[in-house]
């Protein structure tokens, strides 16, 4: 739950519809795999970006209508024509994990954002999509939930990104609370260090928050994997707080207590 980019995808989930999971999984297959090749630290940048460039080459051809060959293409082609499904959210995504190959840091939360809107938002657009509810209002619901939940695994996983020569703390708020890449290296959880992530992680609560009342409008199975999902990062936020932001030493992590109690939350506290 919220650890990468989609490993807290609702896979073949209890909560998702049976006629619905094999679309669930292709769009998986599809974003982990081309996730994948952005991370593949021992590949050139440019023979990443060329592979990223292959599938979305792959998106045009099936876009005109002509016959996949690759695995990932069938099943996501499947999905695609069944469900009626937007291919610009697969393109953003490309886009995101291009990124990921040149842009190694963030001026400012707005680029941060921007970021998500491409990383995140285009899951939970297609998600709406499969289920039908892709109204304006749900949409901007869904962002704020994705978006908020993608902040969550930036801050869960700062030493893990560091490892990739990855910072995705914006750098003026870093600088306003007199926080330099040498915490980070030296994994230096001080009272700067605890002030610059509580800050960032209300910025996320408030995210997840903003986008809680979602469950409530698209209701049933699908709701209440939502209000699990966002319960799960308010969770991984709890535990960042509780250490005072030391995910150096004590990287948050779900375990079975902390599913028991998210269930009970997303049974009975219905977003308002």
């Amino acid at each position: 739950m919220a650890v990468d980019h989609y490993e807290n995808f609702p896979v073949a989930s209890v909560f998702v519809p049976r006629r619905l999971r094999p679309a669930v999984a292709a769009i998986y297959g599809f974003a982990r795999t081309a996730d994948d090749f952005a991370d593949e630290g021992q590949v050139p940048p440019e023979e990443r970006l060329e592979r990223l460039d292959g599938y979305r080459d792959a998106l045009r051809r099936l876009a005109d209508g002509q016959p996949a060959t690759e695995p990932v293409f069938v099943r996501l082609g499947a999905a695609v024509r069944a469900h009626r499904l937007p291919l610009q959210p697969f393109h953003d995504l490309l886009d995101a994990f291009s990124q990921d190959v040149v842009k190694h840091r963030y001026a400012g939360f707005d680029e941060v954002l921007d970021y998500c809107r491409r990383s995140a938002n285009p899951v939970g657009l297609l998600m709406l999509h499969l289920f039908g509810a892709a109204t304006p209002q749900n949409v901007r619901w869904s962002d704020a939930v994705c978006s908020g939940l993608q902040l969550v695994n930036f801050w869960q996983d700062v030493a893990v990104d560091w490892r990739k020569n990855r910072v995705y703390l914006p750098q003026d708020s870093m600088a306003r609370f007199g926080v330099s890449e040498a915490h980070i290296a030296e994994a230096r959880a001080d009272d700067a260090w605890h002030a610059l992530l509580a800050f960032e992680v209300s910025r996320a609560r408030t995210m997840l928050e903003s986008g809680a009342p979602l469950a409530r409008a698209v209701g049933g199975r699908f709701g209440f994997e939502l209000r699990m999902v966002v319960q799960g990062g308010l969770r991984i936020l709890e535990r960042i707080d509780r250490v005072r932001g030391d995910v150096f030493r004590h990287r948050p992590m779900l375990r079975a207590p902390d599913w028991l109690l998210m269930l009970w939350r997303a049974a009975a506290r219905y977003p308002q």
